[in-house]
């Protein structure tokens, strides 16, 4: 039997669109050996997809999606966090 495990990407996108382009990303691999190295900021110029919808297409899951945030008169140019971000998961199996 193969053993399963879970991997969690954060995708930030420009706007709440699913095939907008992704501007940050994260990776958590919890298939990956204990003593990998973990994916850093900065690791690569490239995100792993170009949007929510290319990583639905590769086989992950969209388990949370952005609230749409509200700006209150005369804040709609102020900079804050990233607004647009999903949180997907995928399965994949471990050969121990």
């Amino acid at each position: 039997m193969v053993a399963m495990r879970q991997q969690i990407l954060f995708l930030n996108l420009t706007t709440p669109d699913l095939k907008s382009p992704t501007i940050a990303w994260s990776l958590y691999d919890g298939a990956a050996p204990e003593d990998a190295l973990p994916m850093n900021t900065g690791d690569s110029n490239e995100p792993p997809y170009k949007s929510v919808l290319h990583a639905m297409r590769d086989g992950w899951n969209v388990i949370q999606v952005p609230t749409l945030p509200h700006y209150p008169a005369g804040q709609e140019h102020d900079t804050g966090h990233l607004p647009y971000e999903y949180v997907l998961e995928r399965k994949v199996p471990v050969h121990e």
